[in-house]
C-alpha cells in the first residue's frame, strides 16, 4: 500500500501543476488576442508565431532580405522564358574570355531573349504606378529598349547596315509576324474577331507616313545619281530634318492618345484594364517603383553588355556561316528583341482582346518608325556617324508593300485565321528574299533612273 502522506503530496503537486498550466494558457491566449507573442528560449531568431509575412517584419535585417527574395522569386516566375537566364553569365564569360565567335553569338543571342522579357515585365510594373500618361511615355522609351541598345552599340561601331536592317526588321516582324500570329491564333479559336478600326486606322496612317519618310530619301538618292552635288551630304541634311519632324509627330500622337482624344481609345483601354481587374489587380503590384527602377537599370546594363559581344561577333558569323548582315539585322535580331512582345500579343489575342494585340503589334512598329529610328539618326549626327534614312531601294519597296498589305487587311476592323496566314506568308517570303540577298548587291535606284531616261 501507498503511504497516505505520499498520496496527499502527489495530489497537491498535481493540483499545483494544473493551476500553473491553466494560468500559462490564459496568458498565452491573452497575448495572442492582443496580436503579440513574446519569444522565449525555444523561439528561433527569425521565427514568428503570428501570420505576418517575414517580408513585412518590423526588423530591417529580416524584412529587406526576405522582401528581396520574394520580389526576385516573383519576377523570375513571371515568364517561362526566364529559364534562359542561365545563358546571360555564359554569354558574358564567352565574350570576355574570347571563345569562338559562333559560341559568343549564340550564347548572347539566347541571353537577350529572357532579358527582353524581364525588361518588358519591369516596364509594365512601373507603368502601373506612374499612371497613364507617364506610363505611356515609359512604354515608348523601354518598349523597344533591346533594339535601341543593340542599334546604339552597332552605330557606335559604325555598323550602319546593321542598324538600318535591325530597325526595318523590327517593324516588319511586328506588323507581319506578330500580327499574323495574333490573327491566326485568335482565328483558330474564334470564328471572327473585331477590334477598334479607328485606332488601327490611325496607327496605320502613321506607319504610311513613316514609309514615305524612307521612300523620299531613296528617291532623292536615285535622282542625284547623275548630279554633281554631293549626294551623301544632301541625304544627311534631308535625314536630319525628317527625323526631327517624325519625332514631333510621335509626340503629337502621344498627346492625341493620352490627352485630347482619349475617347477614341476608351474601348482599348477598358478592355485592357477593366476586364482584367478581377484576376490581375494584385498581380500588377509585384514590384514597387524603386524595385522596378532598379530592375530596369540592372537589366539595361546586362543587355548592353550582351549586345556589345553580340555585335562584335557578327562579322565573324557572316564569314563563317555565310549569312548576310542584312539577314542577321532584319530577321534574327528583331526576333530576339521582340520575343516578349510576341508572346504577349498572341496570348491576349487568344483571349479575344484584339485591341490590345493591335496595340502591341502595330504600336511597337510605330515606336520604331517614329521614335527609335529618328532618334538614332539624331544620335549619329551627334557622334559623327553617317546614319541616314536612305535605305536600300529593295528594302524601301518591301517596307512600303508590307505597310500597304497590313492597311488593307485591318481596314474593316475584323480578323480571321486566313488573314493571319496571309500576313505570315508575306513575312516568310520577305525573310527568304533577304536570306538570299547579298550585302554587296548595291542600290538599284540609279539603275532605275538610268533605264527610265533611256526609255524616254
Amino acid at each position: 500500500m501507498e503511504n497516505p502522506a505520499a498520496t496527499g503530496l502527489k495530489s497537491k503537486f498535481k493540483r499545483h501543476a494544473s493551476t500553473t498550466l491553466s494560468h500559462s494558457r490564459g496568458r498565452s491566449m491573452l497575448n495572442e488576442g492582443n496580436g503579440s507573442v513574446r519569444p522565449n528560449e525555444h523561439t528561433g531568431l527569425l521565427a514568428r508565431t503570428d501570420s505576418t509575412p517575414l517580408s513585412e517584419d518590423s526588423r530591417p535585417w529580416v524584412q529587406w532580405p526576405m522582401y528581396t527574395y520574394h520580389v526576385t522569386k516573383e519576377t523570375l516566375l513571371s515568364n517561362y522564358v526566364n529559364v534562359l537566364l542561365v545563358f546571360v553569365p555564359l554569354g558574358i564569360i564567352a565574350g570576355a574570355v574570347g571563345w569562338s565567335p559562333t559560341a559568343v553569338f549564340i550564347l548572347n543571342f539566347l541571353a537577350i531573349i529572357p532579358l527582353a522579357a524581364l525588361l518588358s515585365f519591369a516596364t509594365e510594373e512601373l507603368s502601373v504606378k506612374l499612371g497613364q500618361t507617364l506610363g505611356g511615355l515609359l512604354n515608348a522609351t523601354f518598349g523597344n529598349a533591346v533594339e535601341l541598345i543593340v542599334s546604339i552599340v552597332a552605330l557606335k561601331n559604325g555598323e550602319i547596315r546593321i542598324v538600318q536592317s535591325s530597325m526595318l526588321g523590327s517593324i516588319l516582324s511586328n506588323i507581319l509576324l506578330v500580327l499574323g500570329c495574333c490573327f491566326l491564333a485568335g482565328g483558330l479559336k474564334y470564328h471572327e474577331q473585331k477590334f477598334n478600326e479607328t485606332v488601327a486606322s490611325t496607327m496605320s496612317s502613321l506607319m504610311l507616313v513613316a514609309s514615305a519618310s524612307l521612300i523620299i530619301p531613296a528617291t532623292l538618292y536615285a535622282a542625284l545619281t547623275h548630279s554633281s552635288t554631293n549626294s551623301e551630304e544632301t541625304l544627311l541634311i534631308l535625314s536630319h530634318g525628317t527625323a526631327i519632324i517624325m519625332l514631333i509627330l510621335y509626340v503629337m500622337y502621344l498627346v492625341f492618345q493620352l490627352r485630347t482624344h482619349t475617347d477614341l481609345f476608351d474601348e482599348e483601354n477598358s478592355e485592357g484594364t477593366d476586364g482584367d481587374n478581377n484576376g490581375k489587380e494584385e498581380e500588377e503590384h509585384i514590384l514597387s517603383p524603386w524595385a522596378a527602377g532598379v530592375t530596369l537599370v540592372l537589366i539595361t546594363v546586362a543587355v548592353a553588355v550582351c549586345a556589345e559581344y553580340l555585335v562584335d561577333s557578327i562579322d565573324s558569323i557572316v564569314k563563317t556561316a555565310h549569312i548576310s548582315k542584312t539577314f542577321i539585322g532584319l530577321v534574327l535580331l528583331p526576333i530576339v528583341g521582340n520575343a516578349a512582345e510576341h508572346v504577349t500579343a498572341v496570348v491576349v489575342a487568344m483571349k479575344n482582346k484584339m485591341d490590345l494585340a493591335i496595340g502591341v503589334a502595330i504600336g511597337s512598329s510605330m515606336q520604331i518608325a517614329l521614335l527609335v529610328t529618328p532618334f538614332l539618326v539624331i544620335l549619329g549626327w551627334i557622334i559623327d556617324q553617317p546614319m541616314t534614312l536612305h535605305f536600300m531601294t529593295f528594302e524601301t519597296v518591301v517596307f512600303f508593300l508590307s505597310v500597304l498589305v497590313v492597311i488593307l487587311i485591318i481596314q474593316d476592323g475584323k480578323s480571321n485565321y486566313l488573314e493571319g496566314a496571309m500576313l505570315l506568308g508575306t513575312y516568310i517570303i520577305i525573310a527568304l528574299a533577304f536570306y538570299v540577298y547579298p550585302d554587296d548587291a548595291g542600290d538599284i535606284g540609279g539603275k532605275v533612273v538610268s533605264s527610265a531616261m533611256n526609255i524616254f
